[in-house]
């Protein structure tokens, strides 16, 4: 018995230590929103594949993006490649292959070093020929 309530003491712990958040690091605010519409585009229309998600960092620490993707193929994120210091604002552009008719949902993943270190975007509208 002891020997279980002494395991299940380092497992509440170590919970405990994970599930704090660190006051210092970079935080990522989406401003209006983490959803974009691109509404109905025609197909091949290239001047209405691109969105844009813009974002400061409301955190104490500089903010590295070290990775986005998108859900397939047709979903090409550009994210930024140097340190957001805090205060300062960025942009995600998401390129959607608008040769692909019919309605879209995708998702583009955000890793960094940020607390939350997984963020979630998304983007959907409909392509007609």
């Amino acid at each position: 018995m002891k020997k279980v309530l002494i395991m299940l003491s380092f497992v509440g712990a170590a919970v405990f230590a994970f599930g704090q958040s660190d006051p210092s690091a970079p935080i990522i605010n989406w401003g209006a929103s983490t959803k974009i519409d691109y509404g109905t585009i025609a197909k091949g229309d290239e001047s209405n594949a691109i969105a844009e998600f813009s974002f400061t960092n409301v955190g104490k620490s500089p903010l590295i993006i070290s990775s986005c993707r998108g859900s397939c193929g047709c979903v090409v994120p550009t994210c930024p490649t140097e340190a957001i210091q805090p205060g300062a604002k960025g942009v995600i552009s998401v390129h959607y292959d608008v040769n692909r008719v019919g309605e879209f949902t995708k998702t583009i993943t955000v890793t960094s070093n940020a607390n939350p270190p997984m963020n979630t975007l998304l983007i959907h509208g409909v392509v007609t020929n």
